[in-house]
């Protein structure tokens, strides 16, 4: 029977390998990680990860060396380097993109050509109700939303 201390081991060896065997990418499925999949090639990796494990070496070591001999695509997380840039910084690109739009929109609605003209001929600066009612009666309304007017042609029916 085998001691506490062999069955703490064997688990960590196991949840270690379930864990890298997740993040790699199984190169005859493509689509499945090498944990879920049951490609023969899927069967020997995640056999060669254990038997790396049991050899001592770490998880970077392990990575470096599937990354090695069968390319970066093995992996599910690229590195960031200058040819995945672009990958790793386009969300954050386009959420910027889109905050500064929504910025933009913001700023004209608020700042009136109009008023602002008003301010400059008056010489004063309009009051904030001055303000308000001239913004209600230059802005117009806003566009109904697209789907009720495309609701609205079923309702006659």
């Amino acid at each position: 029977m085998e001691s506490d201390e062999e069955v703490k081991k064997a688990q960590t060896v196991e949840a270690r390998a379930r864990n890298i065997s997740h993040n790699v990418r199984c190169t005859e499925c493509g689509s499945q990680s090498i944990e879920d999949s049951q490609a023969d090639v899927a069967i020997l990796l995640r056999k060669l990860i254990r038997d790396e494990i049991r050899s001592g070496k770490s998880d970077k070591e392990i990575y470096k060396k599937l990354e090695d001999d069968f390319g970066e695509t093995v992996l599910y997380a690229p590195r960031f380097d200058l040819q995945t840039a672009a990958l790793w910084l386009s969300p954050f690109i386009v959420a910027g993109a889109a905050a500064g739009v929504w910025a933009y929109q913001r700023h004209r609605r608020r700042t009136n050509v109009h008023i602002m003209a008003l301010n400059l001929v008056r010489g004063v600066p309009l009051t904030p109700l001055e303000k308000e009612i001239m913004l209600d009666l230059l802005i117009p309304p806003p566009p109904p939303p697209w789907w009720s007017s495309w609701l609205g042609k079923f309702s006659k029916s």
